[in-house]
């Protein structure tokens, strides 16, 4: 049982590692050579890059700025961030090091991966950025940036995750327009790459915003509701049913869970009870404790009311 636990452990940190230099290779070898940008944290670390004429790499603002933001979400909102999200991190730095002096691998004129259409340069790094940040989801890793600081936005202003982070994305893309020589064609490519990325990491893992409802068939329906309001602290809710070809009684777990807690609660549901039956469908819209809060500016107005 533990030699099976250890390869499991090492299978899952092989694949975000591989995940990390996907990721990596996404900006190193396609964005940054061409001098593009695009949404969330390591968009805004390429804008500092052009800016400073690449006295400051990308890699080295991007573990900065990712610690500096992780210090204050603690401070502020007592996140708790597990060990695989700092290796993440700290794994893409290693990682855009690495493949920044590769340049046989950048999408350079002279070179094998080199686009002549620079409209697929774009394209081509969505998909791979998709591709990398989806793994490291599945495998319940995160490369924090811009969900930090969009988490603590939803915090503490009444603005829904989904528009923190189009908002973010979008003010990095037009920090660009700020710099000497940049024009709007700039900016556009920066969309390109960020609608390719919401596209494919749909299919890769389910979207990195959206939340599962699971109905879960199990006899030991027990042992995982009981994990699932112990451990993840989150709320279950049992429904009697009857399975008509037996005409015998059964018990149906009803769960909502965010989509970075799918991978781990479907690995406890297999290892609890290997026969169990699972269906998972995307949600793209759960409001209440735990997820999203209903914006309605109610709130506020009772809040500016009992001041009065």
């Amino acid at each position: 049982m533990k030699y099976t636990k250890v390869l499991r452990i090492i299978w899952e940190y092989l694949a975000l590692t591989v995940a990390s230099f996907i990721f990596a290779i996404s900006w190193e070898c396609f964005m940054i050579p061409n001098g593009m940008s695009a949404g969330g944290m390591m968009g805004l670390c390429t804008v500092i890059q052009y800016a400073t004429a690449g006295l400051i790499q990308a890699q080295y603002s991007y573990i900065v700025i990712n610690v500096v933001l992780i210090l204050i979400a603690v401070l502020a909102m007592g996140i708790g961030f597990g060990f695989k999200t700092l290796y993440c991190i700290g794994m893409s730095t290693l990682a855009m090091e690495i493949v920044s002096g590769l340049t046989f691998l950048h999408c350079i004129p002279g070179e094998f991966f080199f686009v002549r259409e620079t409209l697929l340069i774009p394209v081509i790094a969505g998909v791979l950025e998709a591709i990398g940040i989806g793994l490291v989801i599945r495998f319940g890793g995160s490369t924090g940036g811009t969900d930090i600081v969009a988490l603590m936005i939803n915090k503490y202003w009444p603005i829904s995750l989904s528009t923190a982070f189009f908002v973010l994305d979008f003010v990095v893309v037009a920090l660009l327009l700020l710099l000497p020589g940049k024009v709007f064609a700039d900016a556009c490519y920066g969309l390109v790459e960020i609608v390719t990325f919401m596209l494919i990491i749909d299919m890769v893992v389910g979207g990195k915003r959206s939340s599962y409802q699971l109905l879960v068939f199990s006899d030991k329906y027990d042992e995982i509701a009981d994990h699932i309001v112990n451990k993840m602290e989150r709320g279950v809710t049992v429904l009697n049913a009857q399975g008509w070809y037996t005409k015998s009684d059964r018990h149906v777990l009803v769960i909502l869970i965010s989509q970075k807690e799918l991978p781990g609660l479907s690995k406890v549901i297999k290892e609890m009870d290997p026969r169990a039956f699972m269906s998972v469908s995307p949600t793209h819209n759960v409001y209440g404790e735990g997820f999203d809060e209903i914006k309605t500016g109610i709130k506020t107005k009772h809040k500016k009311n009992a001041a009065e």
